[in-house]
């Protein structure tokens, strides 16, 4: 059984529905559970939400934050998922936001990404992974990989 295949079980078990919001994987993470046959009892929707214009259009993350911190930052993650979760069936919310490459700067440089997860009743809980500078495509894997496991954790 594959990782994600076990992750789904983890979700029907826990009678959970999961959303996603993505901004630097483009829609690999929703890709990525959605490979998994059956997986739409569990996978509710993804949001794919690669400008600050769909982010607030979509999610309802704040222009001010955007302004203030940008969107790769963990006051952004936390505002994609709490706007994910309340734009979804969901009960469970992860949201990716970071710098894939190439490039980057020395304030927010490549390979950076930030996390947000969110859960109805509970407190969303953030993160910032230095994932280091893997290339364009191992940054979105890394990143994609990550999500997976929080999510993971969040239902183990």
């Amino acid at each position: 059984m594959s990782d994600v295949a076990a992750l789904l079980s983890l979700a029907r078990a826990a009678k959970a529905r999961i959303a996603t919001a993505e901004s630097c994987t483009g829609g690999m993470l929703s890709a990525a559970l959605t490979d998994v046959a059956g997986s739409s009892d569990v996978f509710d929707r993804g949001f794919v939400t690669y400008s600050n214009a769909a982010k607030q259009a979509m999610l309802g993350v704040s222009p001010e934050t955007l302004a203030r911190v940008g969107a790769v930052s963990e006051e952004v993650a936390r505002e994609m998922a709490e706007g994910a979760l309340a734009r979804s069936e969901a009960t469970l919310a992860v949201a990716v936001t970071g710098i894939a490459g190439p490039g980057g700067s020395e304030f927010k440089p490549e390979g950076r990404v930030c996390f947000g997860l969110a859960r109805r009743g509970q407190p969303t809980q953030v993160e910032t992974v230095e994932f280091g500078a893997l290339g364009r495509a191992g940054v979105r894997q890394a990143t994609v990989a990550h999500a997976l496991r929080l999510l993971a954790e969040a239902l183990g």
